[in-house]
């Protein structure tokens, strides 16, 4: 059986909403509900986070609090470094998803001979930076992070010296060079973008199932299809982001968008990509409980948590 650990990561700073901190415990809510004995199966890690830099107000307009997100991905990085060195499964429940940049380049420093893969399951793109970004809320921008793109040839923003500094700092962790490329990327329900995320996905050809393909081809399909794409890669990491799930079940999460997966489709389409033998990590990011009602989400987000984990542990 693999090693499995959860690593709980509270972070809420790079988030427009507040309150996907709670995330993790309305997930062991929703598993108390369902007297799931989940929880008592593996021992967490918790992962200090940096939410306190909301009480001290935000310098960075195009980079909300980016001195706290630098603080968490350097706390999120080490900590998947040393659970990938000794050889570990990391299952990663994590509030906003700019801690993702963290769990790229923590695997990524542990292997770095091994070319890394990521499948994004997620609503949006999350390949905003500074320069590009609409909001300025850097869960926005982990594949930007990772890959070291700055996409200048699409800038709308004047970004001031001291948020590209830490902006710099962001992108070398882990070591001065991009973690993944942008073509061992694989998006599956991506369907909430601005023109310069479009600009990548088209200069790279960065592959997207959308939501109907899914329906058309099926899950098995899908999966097969998406881990072809990533045939050149030795490790493959899974970030499943709950807005992935149509805006009708995912009340509770920061952005919720039409046109997504049910929660059957999650389940399954996630057990399925689990079970190749390369990948290295899971993850589920964005539930919010402060945007729900009877944690709803968290019920929903903790099945596919609970089906998953169960995929990898009976596959390996």
């Amino acid at each position: 059986m693999r090693k499995i650990k959860l690593v709980e990561v509270r972070s809420e700073i790079a988030a427009g909403t507040r309150g996907a901190s709670m995330g993790i415990d309305a997930l062991k809510i929703a598993s108390l509900d369902k007297k799931s004995g989940f929880f008592t199966q593996f021992d967490p890690i918790n992962v200090p986070d940096a939410n306190s830099f909301l009480w001290k107000g935000n310098k960075h307009p195009h980079a909300k609090y980016i001195d706290g997100v630098y603080q968490v991905l350097k706390n999120v990085y080490s900590t998947i470094e040393s659970l990938r060195l000794e050889k570990q499964f990391p299952i990663v429940l994590a509030g906003d998803h700019s801690t993702a940049a963290g769990t790229i380049m923590g695997i990524k420093a542990a292997h770095p001979e091994k070319r890394l893969g990521v499948i994004w399951i997620d609503a949006h793109a999350d390949l905003h930076t500074p320069f590009t970004t609409p909001s300025g809320n850097m869960h926005g921008m982990p594949l930007a992070m990772t890959a070291q793109l700055d996409n200048l040839e699409c800038k709308v923003n004047e970004v001031g010296p001291e948020t590209i500094t830490y902006w710099e700092k962001i992108k070398k962790i882990g070591g001065d060079f991009p973690k993944i490329e942008p073509q061992d990327i694989v998006f599956i329900t991506v369907r909430d973008t601005e023109s310069p995320e479009d600009h990548i996905m088209v200069k790279y050809g960065i592959k997207n199932f959308s939501t109907q393909e899914v329906r058309e081809k099926g899950i098995e399909k899908v999966a097969k299809e998406a881990l072809e794409v990533l045939k050149d890669c030795q490790q493959i990491y899974i970030s499943f982001d709950v807005d992935s799930l149509d805006s009708s079940i995912s009340v509770g999460t920061g952005t919720p968008v039409p046109n997504g997966l049910t929660v059957e489709e999650a389940i399954h389409l996630n057990a399925a990509l689990i079970k190749d033998k390369r990948v290295c990590c899971w993850e589920i990011v964005e539930v919010n409980p402060t945007l729900d009602t009877e944690n709803t989400m968290a019920e929903a987000a903790f099945e596919v948590l609970e089906v998953t984990t169960k995929s990898l542990v009976d596959n390996y």
